[in-house]
């Protein structure tokens, strides 16, 4: 089985500081795999280097089967259409409905699927159980609930990997634990790879899954 995510001897940076050198990391599909790490250690810079956020300038590395290392800019709307991105503060947009928050997403992305995108925006709200919030505004939901939108959105274009950078840090110990078993259940269902950020342990204890940890410039997994 080929890896959908490879780092090979690369060199993390946050901004122009090296933060990580030397990263070796194989993703496959259906793989669970936790980051984790203290604050500053790197672990949110390599997310953002798999999504062309942070610019690889040393080592190789490919994400659903594009180089990242000497990616051109034109490529990168391409590349975030095949991952699914979860951020630990939503970032949904407050001045329109759940409903129009996706449709926003499918367009912005050009989707070009034969389905119907309303039927599409129905579909990924139903796998996350907010099948009835569509016409809410983000200010009326939980953070749960918002969070679960979220997971909704990056589920749009059928994503090869779903990457999760801290989903449960603004959320209660209850609410992140609904939100853990909602990201495996879409990992099992659907074989979709899941990279989580965090830095709770007592998720990686309670949820198990490969886990790379962040220490001392370097990443590797335990």
């Amino acid at each position: 089985m080929d890896a959908i995510i490879t780092f090979k001897k690369a060199d993390i940076l946050n901004g122009e500081t090296p933060v990580i050198y030397g990263l070796d990391m194989d993703i496959f599909p259906g793989d669970f795999v936790y980051i984790i790490g203290k604050v500053g250690s790197g672990k949110t810079s390599i997310i953002r280097t798999m999504i062309a956020e942070n610019e690889l300038k040393r080592g190789e590395a490919s994400v659903c089967g594009i180089r990242i290392d000497g990616i051109r800019q034109k490529q990168i709307p391409t590349l975030r259409r095949k991952l699914g991105v979860v951020f630990q503060d939503f970032q949904l947009l407050m001045d329109r409905s759940v409903e129009d928050n996706l449709s926003f997403v499918l367009k912005a992305t050009g989707w070009k699927q034969k389905d119907d995108p309303d039927k599409r925006i129905k579909e990924v709200l139903k796998s996350v159980g907010m099948e009835t919030k569509a016409h809410k505004m983000p200010h009326q939901l939980s953070g749960g609930e918002q969070q679960r939108i979220a997971i909704a959105r990056a589920l749009l274009n059928k994503p090869e990997v779903i990457i999760a950078d801290e989903p449960t840090g603004n959320l209660d110990d209850e609410t992140a634990d609904g939100i853990l078993q909602l990201l495996r259940a879409i990992n099992a269902e659907n074989k979709t790879a899941v990279v989580m950020v965090t830095h709770n342990r007592s998720i990686v204890e309670r949820y198990p899954g490969r886990v790379f940890v962040c220490a001392d410039e370097a990443c590797s997994e335990q």
